[in-house]
């Protein structure tokens, strides 16, 4: 059923209210990127702000869908109401998600409280999906109190998820050279906490030195935070209480240093300008003539304009409607 501006208030109250057809509705009309999104994002802003957002990510087989689980119930365990995306990678054939995180989480299926979506990366690089962050602001308005973000897991891309989360749980495996991979990839950066997930196998003790001397390596000013390292066997749930404690405080160390209000600042700028930079893509289509980027690249290819130039002339064929060449 089409979801008009005028219904835009009941389905979101719907949402709000704890309706789970009505939040998949939500959720589909984001990803879609359904003209009535303007009006579903003004009822939604205003009752988002107040669920934990937590990212998991980590290079494949490292056991993120498995931990996410064990985080799903241990969190309702709490009491809490507890949303996760799942971002798997694209299908080829019918661009929706491949690997269905769901299967793998069949334990949640019949809560109420939990809410579970795998999403497709549609291509998009930093193993999220350019939906993520209105996908977040529906499940924080439909008043769950912890959201799992599970990215694909494809190795030196996965940073993105520093800007979306106010927690990132970065997971490697004893024995698979991950710490080494995650100095490399700039994840040792973005870790809140560390997971060395599988900690049954050898090498467990190596992977936390290695960790080790790598945090002792980097500057941290006095008061900032200090990732901690969490071994876990997640099939088990060994490890996952304490794993919570350290997501815990992390979150107490993002309230009292505010932190947590420079991160949320400033993944809604980023949102923003993504929003923005979406506009001005859709306008450079809708400009006259075939197209208005197409001559002003020949024309730098041929030498006879440079590249500044020409970026200025379709910026101001953008704002005044004028085709490139033909201002004033």
């Amino acid at each position: 059923m089409a979801t008009s501006a005028s219904d835009a208030p009941e389905l979101v109250a719907r949402a709000h209210d704890g309706d789970p057809r009505s939040l998949a509705r939500l959720v589909s009309l984001i990803e879609d990127g359904s003209p009535r999104l303007r009006s579903v994002m003004k009822e939604l802003s205003p009752l988002a702000g107040h669920a934990r957002v937590i990212g998991l990510t980590g290079a494949p087989g490292a056991g993120k869908s498995t931990v996410t689980s064990a985080l799903v119930r241990a969190y309702r365990d709490q009491g809490l109401r507890v949303g996760v995306l799942a971002i798997d990678p694209t299908s080829p054939y019918t661009g929706g998600a491949l690997l269905g995180d769901r299967i793998r989480m069949q334990d949640h299926a019949t809560d109420r409280d939990v809410f579970i979506r795998s999403m497709a990366s549609r291509g998009h690089l930093g193993g999220l999906a350019a939906a993520t962050p209105q996908v977040i602001r529906a499940l924080d308005a439909a008043r769950f109190d912890v959201i799992l973000i599970e990215t694909v897991g494809v190795g030196q891309v996965e940073v993105e998820i520093a800007s979306m989360a106010d927690s990132v749980a970065v997971l490697v495996v004893p024995g698979m050279g991950d710490s080494v991979q995650a100095a490399k990839a700039g994840i040792l950066e973005i870790a809140d906490v560390f997971v060395i997930n599988k900690a049954d196998r050898p090498q467990v003790q190596q992977t936390i030195r290695d960790l080790r001397n790598m945090l002792a390596l980097t500057e941290r000013a006095p008061g900032d935070w200090t990732p901690p390292i969490v071994t876990t066997i997640a099939t088990t749930g060994d490890g996952i209480s304490e794993l919570v404690g350290k997501l815990e405080a992390h979150w107490s160390w993002l309230d009292s240093s505010g932190e947590r209000g420079r991160r949320r600042a400033a993944r809604a700028r980023e949102e923003v300008a993504a929003l923005a930079l979406s506009a001005l893509r859709s306008k450079m289509g809708r400009l006259p003539g075939d197209s208005a980027l197409g001559p002003l690249a020949d024309r730098v290819a041929e030498g006879q304009i440079d590249p500044y130039s020409a970026a200025d002339e379709l910026l101001d064929a953008l704002t005044d409607g004028a085709p490139p060449g033909q201002h004033s």
